[in-house]
């Protein structure tokens, strides 16, 4: 197997990029579009392992090139369908009405361990969603979730009411449903955004998961971390990357690209998304943060189940206008979740 060389190369007016040296040159360049800091799970873990298949794969045919996004993650699927960059992922729910399907992985109460979401969205895709063509203009690589969302806020919770007029940022998606039902003022940002928020005052907390505290430095600014044990809703990725880019590829690199891609990425990207948790409600403690584990038990958990209730309805009634029968993609969709979780 070849060596790689792995150097992150953060620049300090624009684009970053990651640089792998090779030990053999390659025909072929992809640029690989990415925001979030570099000590964030997808630049730290997802991309350079991922770089490093495809160029194994490839037997160094196809070279990738991690390049730092310096424009808005909401914009990123554009970039890529356009050809500015030749891969990249973001948030499904950025743009709002353009890939509702993969939401079915943010129903809260649905997944508790992301690599095991993850693999259930993209196996789900596979069998239900795909004929669809959500995602015509791209070529999808992966699908994949966070960890649990959880309550990363500048006040004590301790029932539903305490959040009732708190301003709260939102990324879009079935969070948004909840943070209606919860009787939040919702704060649509993406998630970079949530540091200067809370910062400044604008918002009084965040939905994100708890790798966020350390990835995101909301540790810096939030004074209770407020962990569910199911977590309150996830949030579905897309991987993508630009069709004109995959079809310029030999049948055999483009063989090989899916062969580390697919599942196989789904479940990397999930898993290295999900340990981040552990990493993050690390920091929060050491940065003073009060973190509130909750139980099954706890009145809050229960208030919250009853609260979330028939958000899965309203996903099937997202999707009407889809051709895919909903409800037997969420009852596959569930399936392999409790499967995998065993």
């Amino acid at each position: 197997m070849m060596s790689f060389k792995k150097n992150l190369l953060w620049a300090v007016c624009g684009a970053s990029v990651f640089v792998s040296g090779m030990t053999s040159a390659a025909t072929t360049t992809l640029h690989v579009a990415t925001w979030l800091p570099p000590t964030s799970a997808q630049n730290a873990v997802v991309w350079p392992t991922w770089k490093e298949w495809v160029e194994t794969a490839t037997e160094g045919r196809v070279e990738v090139v991690i390049e730092n996004y310096t424009g808005s993650p909401k914009t990123i699927f554009d970039a890529v369908e356009d050809g500015v960059f030749d891969a990249g992922f973001s948030v499904n729910a950025y743009i709002p009405g353009r890939f509702k399907l993969a939401s079915v992985a943010e129903i809260p109460g649905e997944i508790t361990d992301a690599e095991v979401g993850s693999v259930a969205l993209w196996r789900t895709y596979e069998a239900y969603f795909k004929a669809d063509q959500e995602f015509r203009g791209l070529h999808l690589l992966a699908l994949f979730v966070h960890g649990p969302g959880q309550l990363n806020t500048t006040f004590p919770v301790n029932s539903l009411e305490d959040l009732k007029g708190k301003k709260m940022r939102v990324g879009g998606g079935l969070v948004n449903v909840l943070a209606e039902r919860l009787g939040v003022t919702p704060i649509s940002a993406p998630a970079p955004k949530s540091y200067e928020l809370m910062q400044q005052g604008v918002v009084d907390g965040t939905f994100l998961p708890a790798e966020q505290q350390k990835t995101l430095r909301l540790s810096e600014v939030t004074t209770d971390l407020v962990l569910f044990p199911k977590g309150l809703y996830t949030t579905a990725f897309s991987i993508v990357m630009n069709p004109d880019s995959f079809e310029g590829l030999s049948k055999k690199d483009q063989e090989a690209i899916m062969s580390v891609s697919g599942e196989k990425l789904s479940r990397l990207a999930g898993a290295a998304w999900g340990k981040a948790d552990d990493e993050g409600i690390l920091e929060a403690k050491a940065s003073g943060v009060n973190v509130v584990y909750l139980s099954k038990e706890d009145a809050l958990v229960k208030d919250m189940d009853e609260l979330e209730k028939g958000i899965d309805q309203e996903w099937i009634n997202s999707v009407s206008d889809r051709k895919v029968d909903a409800n037997a993609a969420l009852a596959y969709f569930r399936k392999n979740v409790s499967e995998l979780s065993q």
